[in-house]
């Protein structure tokens, strides 16, 4: 299904600090889930003017990521997911290890 998958984006670390940060999603994201559908997505206006309609949901995970200088950490991902559309802008929540 989905092996590696190489990313670019801003992540958000729960300690508040904004950083930017090139990573790898390593392997298959496991524990996935949806907490958010439609409107209850604050940013589902821009995700559609953006992306394009879609059934837009909030998704969340666990899976191990890579980062530019080697190193390899566990964490919890958040995303925004639609049919047809895909996965975008994922950030990472916390680290888990």
């Amino acid at each position: 299904m989905l092996s590696t998958l190489k990313i670019t984006l801003e992540v958000w670390i729960t300690t508040g600090a904004n950083l930017f940060m090139h990573f790898r999603i390593i392997g298959k994201i496991e524990s996935e889930e949806t907490f958010a559908t439609g409107g209850s997505i604050r940013e589902v206006s821009r995700l559609r003017r953006i992306y394009g309609k879609g059934r837009w949901r909030k998704r969340k995970g666990v899976a191990k990521v890579e980062f530019d200088d080697g190193r390899c950490r566990l964490a919890e991902l958040h995303w925004y997911e639609a049919t047809g559309i895909g996965r975008r802008e994922f950030k990472i929540k916390q680290f888990l290890d």
